[in-house]
């Protein structure tokens, strides 16, 4: 599944790159407010306003992604996710249209895999993007890093296995996600978080992504020494979306 998604954005950047080009000269930079959120607080909670999955189809029909994006930034939330990738639903001007509507800092959500994509996500108004180690070499996550600092863009470096953690710890990468879906299953399991967290560097601020569907499983995170959680089907499914994210905003 991964493959195919990546495959097809390689296609959808080609045909953007031709008919938008973008460079460092396009983009106004921005000030690392996601980081600046993170560090912050305590414990963070980055809410997803994410509507499809490809495995599960449509998440929540009645919503909207700005709908989503009032409802986390009301109930607690640090800050937001906005996937913008067509497999789940999303499309680049998400971002805009969040970013109307919350002044809480975004995550651009999706499957970077060229520079041009960075220029586009801060063009779109990100704070800050997704780069997932499974789809990147080494030489691509020191280049994308460097790009994103010059564009004062924040980076949630993926990870989802100690053979990346150790790629990452090579790299410099400071705000670490740790994926709970095994992107060959997507099957989800909150204690890859437990299994890998010992292994981290101290330094780090490390983020736990998918699988966290109550607030038991954010107090085990929590107490467990992240610095916070990445959700949306755990939100978005609930039968109280409001409710639920004071909830994962706030455990213990």
């Amino acid at each position: 599944m991964l493959t195919g998604i990546v495959g097809n954005i390689r296609k959808h950047v080609d045909a953007c790159k031709l008919e938008t080009p973008l460079g460092l000269s396009s983009c106004q930079p921005g000030n690392f407010a996601f980081r600046k959120a993170i560090s912050a607080a305590n414990w963070s909670l980055i809410a997803e306003c994410k509507l499809f999955s490809p495995a599960k189809g449509p998440l929540c029909p009645n919503r909207t992604v700005p709908d989503l994006a009032i409802i986390f930034s009301n109930n607690g939330a640090s800050a937001l996710s906005v996937h913008t990738s067509c497999p789940f639903g999303g499309k680049l001007a998400d971002i805009a249209e969040v970013r109307a509507v919350s002044p809480l800092p975004i995550l651009r959500k999706d499957f970077i895999i060229d520079e041009y994509q960075i220029y586009e996500s801060r063009s779109a108004g990100a704070d800050a993007i997704l780069l997932i180690a499974a789809i990147l070499d080494d030489i691509q996550l020191d280049h994308f890093l460097a790009i994103a600092a010059r564009l004062g863009l924040d980076c949630l470096v993926e990870i989802h296995s100690l053979p990346e953690l150790e790629r990452v710890r090579n790299i410099g990468a400071t705000l670490v996600g740790i994926n709970n879906r095994d992107l060959n299953t997507f099957n989800t399991d909150i204690a890859n978080t437990l299994e890998l967290l010992p292994h981290c560097d101290p330094r780090w601020q490390i983020i736990s992504e998918s699988g966290i569907n109550n607030v038991q499983d954010a107090n085990q995170l929590k107490n467990a020494g992240v610095a916070g959680i990445l959700v949306g089907e755990g939100l978005v499914k609930a039968p109280d979306i409001g409710e639920q994210t004071r909830l994962l905003a706030g455990p213990g």
